[in-house]
């Protein structure tokens, strides 16, 4: 394809499309219907340099010339507010709730396999010695010890805030991680080796009860959605090595936006706990921790399995609406 040529011979139709993108609302009934004739007509040609003859200053301004008409077609965007109502009434809890068997299958294989190795470790003072040294691991885990001490350390605010750039990062990265097909699985791995390694030790030492008590505030919510993370991180790479009658490339686009809502979703979820984990697990009573810990899953639970279902039952995805997915148009005349 000669670019300058196919320019030339099509620029009339793109200054029309950009006039009449321009002008708004004051177009009638047949400028409004060739607005939408032209925009179909630009976005096929700007396929069709795509596929024939990337020039990237044509795609550039065939791409800004079709987002400006888009605009004109679609009309005004909705409210900031209402979008944001939106995410936290539909999308995110639809694109939880459409997850479900993969972080719940995720969740349970990790507490299984983190119950038997935790047991082993405590059944184990060999292990035990071999995973670290005697003096190191007294002042850790005897009563007042570094365990502890973790969650008073530093101020309420520095720790939780610390505590949520950590997890959400994690949880980042499993999720996008996906598209290795292995970190998600690592990811899920060493998560499950640390929640074995401190329950063993705390076990060993008599003082499991204290580890629950410690752990379960901020860690019912924390780990949940780091299971959520790692959940939906292999299930983007089960949508490359199986993406069924879509291309791989339609897998990956339709996940990596739904993962795109989990991402953000996931980090207000975090930021829920972190909060928990800096101001009230190391600063209040068991009693009253672990009554903010299971009312913070418990509340959780409720919004997935009864508000992500009703939106899930709508048809909600999680997905990006339709407008916003971009053109899915032939590459070939």
């Amino acid at each position: 394809m000669d670019i300058d040529a196919f320019a030339a011979a099509h620029h009339r139709e793109w200054g029309r499309l950009a006039d009449l993108s321009n002008r708004g609302r004051v177009l009638d009934g047949a400028e409004a219907d060739e607005l939408v004739a032209l925009y179909q007509r630009v976005a096929t040609q700007l396929s069709l340099v795509q596929s024939a003859a990337p020039d990237a200053v044509v795609v550039g301004h065939l791409s800004a010339l079709l987002a400006t008409a888009r605009g004109a077609i679609a009309g005004p965007r909705v409210p900031a507010w209402k979008e944001i109502l939106y995410f936290f009434t539909d999308g995110f809890p639809a694109a939880l709730y459409r997850a479900r068997r993969w972080w719940i299958a995720t969740a349970v294989l990790s507490l299984v396999a983190a119950f038997f190795m935790g047991w082993y470790i405590a059944a184990n003072p060999r292990v035990q010695t071999e995973l670290a040294p005697a003096d190191l691991v007294n002042g850790v885990f005897q009563p007042g010890g570094q365990f502890e001490t973790y969650y008073t350390e530093f101020s309420p605010g520095s720790f939780g805030f610390k505590v949520w750039v950590n997890n959400a990062w994690v949880s980042a990265l499993a999720l996008f991680g996906g598209v290795t097909l292995v970190f998600p699985f690592v990811a899920m791995y060493m998560n499950t080796v640390n929640l074995a390694v401190d329950g063993g030790f705390m076990a060993a030492h008599g003082r499991f009860g204290t580890f629950l008590s410690l752990v379960a505030p901020h860690g019912l919510l924390e780990l949940t959605a780091v299971f959520v993370a790692g959940g939906c991180g292999m299930r983007i790479a089960w949508a490359l090595l199986a993406p069924g009658p879509r291309t791989r490339g339609e897998a990956l686009g339709e996940q990596g936006r739904v993962l795109g809502t989990m991402a953000l979703g996931l980090a207000c979820v975090l930021l829920v706990s972190g909060s928990i984990e800096g101001f009230v697990t190391g600063h209040t009573p068991a009693a009253v921790r672990l009554s903010i810990g299971f009312t913070a899953e418990a509340l959780f639970l409720v919004y997935v399995f009864y508000f992500g279902r009703r939106a899930a039952l709508r048809g909600e995805t999680g997905d990006v609406s339709r407008a916003d997915r971009g053109d899915t148009l032939p590459t070939r005349a």
